[in-house]
């Protein structure tokens, strides 16, 4: 068991407090607003019981997992004995800056000081620090309770033992950690899913499909895949002779494809109008929260179902 500190307790600071407390962590939830952790806690009394019934809190009750998580209004309180921090406060450069100058001060010089930053290289706020070899990102997905991938990213200075320390703590509570080997804008996953998107808007863009066909062969064709393999395991596995044979027959048509996606399509404009009106054709805007709700229902049975299928790599 860790002392987890969670510095900033709104949409992400919240979700990794549940994270952490389903994995048997004392948990620290501290925010510069008035109320927000407590809210924080609230959030997770309501969502707990429906974790616990798909079985996603390794056969704890909710009432056991919420005792691990406490409200401090003092951030030195929150800090004292810390073992790894979640720092989930603004994307602003400054206040980060501001924000880890204070964390290195105050936090054990043992512990991990982890950002949820999606956008910001952790070199550039934590560079003017005594302890900045500690320093790393951990990006998770949102909500981080139901989808496992996290990606740790280290700064040039970051000691490797300071990754594996992160890597250990987030395995321990559940997660599966993206050990990057050095950092790049977008780190993995939004460099992925921004070269997807971009596809997506040209294809609408250019008048080839519309809003919902390009849905539906997400939803009904490639994530049906990727919900359990990555692209490097679904070509190995697309061709008799595996990834390099995959490489050898459709390389070709890929190189010319990729000629034609050179070309970035603003997003805005009347290429937006269009997009917004034919997604609002089919979710009205009031229908929206409910949507996310569904959404998170959704994301709830299929982890469920990938964990009782378990990770079986073999034939």
């Amino acid at each position: 068991m860790s002392n987890i500190a969670i510095i900033g307790a709104g949409l992400i600071g919240r979700a990794w407090g549940i994270v952490f407390a389903r994995g048997g962590h004392q948990v620290a939830l501290w925010d510069s607003q008035p109320g927000q952790a407590a809210r924080a806690c609230e959030f997770a009394a309501t969502v707990l019981p429906d974790l616990a019934g798909q079985g996603l809190l390794r056969g704890q009750p909710p009432a056991q997992v919420l005792e691990r998580l406490r409200v401090e209004p003092d951030i030195e309180a929150a800090l004292a004995g810390a073992d790894y921090v979640q720092e989930s406060t603004p994307e602003v450069l400054d206040s980060k800056r501001a924000v880890y100058a204070e964390l290195d001060r105050l936090a054990p010089r043992e512990a991990i000081l982890a950002s949820s930053t999606s956008a910001l290289l952790p070199s550039r706020f934590t560079d003017h620090l005594p302890g900045r070899e500690r320093c790393l990102v951990a990006h998770p997905i949102n909500p981080p309770y139901l989808v496992p991938a996290v990606e740790v990213v280290p700064a040039p200075w970051t000691a490797p033992q300071a990754m594996e320390q992160a890597r250990k703590i987030l395995s321990d509570a559940g997660q599966v950690p993206i050990m990057m080997r050095r950092e790049i804008d977008g780190f993995v996953m939004n460099r992925l899913q921004g070269a997807l998107l971009q596809e997506a808007f040209r294809l609408v863009a250019d008048g080839y499909a519309g809003v919902e066909d390009v849905d539906i062969g997400l939803r009904e064709g490639l994530a049906l895949r990727w919900s359990f393999m990555g692209p490097f395991e679904t070509i190995d596995l697309n061709a008799p002779g595996g990834v390099r044979d995959y490489a050898e027959r459709y390389e070709g048509m890929y190189a010319g494809l990729f000629e034609q996606m050179q070309r970035r399509v603003p997003w805005g404009g009347d290429l937006m109008d269009r997009i917004e009106a034919e997604r609002r054709e089919h979710l009205p805007a009031d229908a929206l929260a409910a949507r996310q709700l569904w959404r998170d229902r959704r994301l709830m049975a299929l982890a469920a179902h990938k964990q009782a299928g378990g990770d079986d790599p073999t034939p």
